[in-house]
């Protein structure tokens, strides 16, 4: 995808085919806000970046698809539809949609970021839609920016709802759960230094299965020896015996 290096849009980028695809009307200056990437505008004097758009759009978004949710499922509780508007509201959703239209090809990008395939990176193309919905919305209020909401959507709140309103946009891809997750069991069998550790299923635990092995030692009631103390039977009895007159003796005998 070559970039017309004039406004850093792609070479086949054209406006008028974004807005047929939109079905919306929207001001030039205002849609060339939306579109204008940081990089493009740090690299050129410092213009107006899409940011605050993508912020109003981001609420824009979100009040509509939570507006939505809540209709549509009248006996759902709070933590479903937040599960449910997660599955809906997010970068990956977000970049889906914005594949679908090509906005990568109409987003104004910097060198840098071209060269790093900024055009197809899910973070600048699900930003770049948010403020598209946000100038959709300051050119046309709700009655504009609900029916673009919708027809973008309405899709992918199908999509989510089929998945079960347990389900989030991350848990739903991780697959269904082990029930019995293996453990570590200790298997008692022969002496202490010849113990091994075996993955035990933790339903066998509950179910009351045991291994095989002899009693346990019992604890020694010897207290503890001091590090550097004689070993020898006897031998603290003699160093206590043994007196500073003592001492004086053997030295005068010597």
């Amino acid at each position: 995808m070559s970039v017309a290096s004039a406004d850093g849009r792609a070479a086949d980028a054209d406006i008028a085919v974004l807005l047929g695809k939109l079905q919306v009307r929207v001001g030039e200056d205002l849609l060339d806000r939306a579109l204008m990437h940081r990089s493009f505008a740090y690299e050129n004097g410092g213009l107006p970046t899409n940011e605050r758009l993508e912020f109003l759009g981001d609420s824009v978004l979100g009040l509509i698809v939570t507006d939505t949710l809540f209709r549509q499922h009248p006996d759902l509780p709070e933590g479903n539809l937040a599960k449910l508007r997660a599955a809906v509201v997010n970068s990956r959703a977000l970049a889906g949609v914005a594949r679908g239209l090509r906005l990568g090809c109409y987003v104004r990008l910097g060198k840098g970021e071209e060269s790093t395939g900024g055009r197809d990176k899910s973070s600048i193309l699900g930003d770049t839609l948010e403020a598209v919905i946000g100038a959709v919305y300051l050119e046309g209020g709700m009655e504009a920016a609900g029916p673009l909401v919708h027809r973008l959507f309405d899709p992918v709140i199908a999509r989510s709802a089929r998945l079960g309103a347990g389900l989030d946009w991350k848990t739903s891809l991780q697959g269904p759960r082990i029930s019995a997750v293996p453990s570590t069991w200790s298997t008692r069998a022969g002496p202490t230094t010849r113990r091994r550790s075996a993955p035990w299923p933790r339903s066998a635990a509950r179910s009351g299965a045991r291994g095989k092995g002899g009693p346990r030692r019992k604890p020694s009631s010897r207290p503890p020896r001091r590090p550097g103390r004689p070993s020898v039977p006897g031998a603290a009895r003699r160093s206590r015996a043994t007196t500073p007159a003592s001492r004086s003796t053997r030295t005068a005998l010597r």
